[in-house]
């Protein structure tokens, strides 16, 4: 075929990448796909189109030609061998090549399923604490943010972004299929033949237990798009608790309301959702340019380590945790203690429910986020239904329920209440994995992806805790809620 005859070819896209564990690919490189019918190609990118492939003048293809002539210089080469000389260099197996060394033995897949639900349930309950204590910290007298959890956003947006684009913790994992796939000739992203590709290193690095763990069990707990959503509306409602910075003769607490016009409510309104989508984007990419950075110094996790003696701890470690926090939900230590009741309630509630919204989310996005590419569906059904869990949770705290009407059903009631905010929402909902697949997308796909969210959030938050809030009102809960005054 001719120059003249080559075939047009098709316009260049952006190919979005997504996750099915929920966890995004911060990497922009993308692989090219093509199919091999006829001389078409098609899915290529800008980044990454094939050189093309010369033609011969007299009609041939010079690329066929010269691997049909080295076809016949190879079998020509085999038949002149000895008959001791042992099978021809392209007959012989991978083992052989390798001194017959066997392939590293790997996990059965219920086996690999139990290491990371075990690794979720653990990372989980490590998270929420971890962002219950950021959340407490953080508020203090003076503080210029008054959302606690936009902290925990940033710190889980910063991980996601680090662990995303690592290439030494889990190094040994690929270094094996490397290793005994010796055949394998991807140069792309400047690698050697015979190595991996970044596409192909994500994905081997997805199914260790661990790296689930950190990435959807960690980051997703640590970070909550229902408390971002909560204190959207809180905002927008005047209600959202401030700590006291100057002293006052009067009582004064966190929940002093002092009318103002609706416009600051506005103004209030997108200070929230601007500091945490710009704060939890930029963590997002600095976390990556730091694992970049440290890339020299960064230690390798052993893969024997990790699967002889870290997989089958966290069996025990997960579910052994899990269920000590359903005993001392149960039977506290000294329930007469004031001190019990205010940890059982800010604490030992929300590592309860904190694996049920991990485990619900993690499976979600498995499911639903391939279905539609530029659009990850099962991220947003999770942060959707987590949120309209969050407000409904909220109103019954705030409101007399039951036959005596107490609000929020007495002490345990209101506790139990947060418990499901804290762990149940929190770790169902992510920021981590939300601005992740922001960043990923092409541009118009991740503006609709975020728009789509806030609006979404937002619209549920103003039908579920506006209707309470503007009609009946809300009660103070007889229960901590984690905003501590600190006067």
């Amino acid at each position: 075929m001719g120059d003249a005859d080559a075939p047009p070819v098709p316009a260049l896209k952006r190919v979005s990448k997504g996750d099915g564990n929920g966890v995004p690919n911060f990497s922009r490189r993308t692989s090219v796909h093509r199919e091999n019918s006829g001389n078409t190609q098609k899915n290529l990118t800008e980044n990454e189109v094939p050189p093309p492939v010369p033609s011969n003048p007299n009609g041939g293809n010079l690329a066929s030609a010269e691997r049909q002539a080295n076809q016949q210089s190879d079998l020509e080469r085999d038949t002149m061998r000895s008959p001791d000389s042992g099978p021809p260099f392209a007959a012989r197996r991978t083992e052989e090549l390798l001194h017959k060394t066997p392939l590293p033995s790997r996990p059965s897949d219920w086996l690999t399923t139990l290491y990371t639900i075990s690794h979720l349930i653990f990372f989980s309950i490590f998270g929420t604490l971890a962002r219950l204590g950021v959340q407490w910290f953080s508020f203090y007298p003076g503080t210029p943010i008054v959302t606690p959890v936009l902290w925990a956003n940033v710190g889980g947006s910063f991980m996601m972004g680090f662990l995303t684009e690592d290439r030494q913790l889990f190094r040994d994992e690929w270094m094996a299929r490397e290793r005994f796939h010796p055949d394998n000739k991807s140069t792309k992203d400047g690698n050697e033949p015979g190595e991996l590709s970044a596409a192909e290193r994500n994905k081997i690095k997805k199914t260790v237990p661990l790296y689930v763990g950190l990435a959807v069990g960690f980051c997703g707990s640590f970070t909550s798009f229902s408390s971002f959503m909560r204190d959207m509306f809180l905002a927008l409602s005047n209600d959202l608790p401030a700590p006291v910075n100057h002293p006052s003769t009067g009582t004064i607490s966190t929940s002093i309301e002092v009318s103002r016009n609706g416009g600051y409510s506005f103004i209030a309104l997108l200070a929230v959702i601007i500091s945490t989508l710009a704060l939890s984007l930029g963590a997002l990419i600095i976390g990556a340019h730091v694992a970049l950075a440290l890339d020299s110094i960064t230690p390798r996790i052993p893969s024997r380590f990790t699967r002889r003696i870290l997989d089958p701890l966290m069996v025990f470690l997960g579910f052994g945790c899990w269920l000590g926090a359903l005993f001392l939900c149960i039977w506290p230590p000294d329930r007469h203690s004031s001190s019990i009741e205010t940890w059982r309630g800010t604490a030992l509630f929300p590592i309860l429910f904190a694996p049920t919204g991990c485990l619900l989310r993690f499976y979600v996005s498995i499911k639903l986020n391939g279905l539609v590419p530029s659009f990850p569906l099962g991220t947003f059904a999770a942060n959707m239904f987590g949120t309209a869990i969050e407000g409904m949770c909220y109103d019954l705290q705030h409101v007399g329920i039951g036959i005596g009407g107490s609000v929020g059903g007495g002490l345990v009631g209101c506790q139990v209440l947060q418990g499901v905010q804290d762990g149940f929402c929190g770790c169902l909902t992510t920021v981590s994995t939300w601005v992740g697949e922001i960043n990923g997308l092409r541009r118009r796909s991740a503006y609709l992806y975020a728009l789509a969210s806030v609006l979404g959030g937002l619209g549920l938050m103003v039908v579920i805790m506006g209707s309470v809030r503007w009609s009946v009102g809300w009660s103070s809960p007889v229960c901590d809620t984690g905003y501590v005054s600190k006067i």
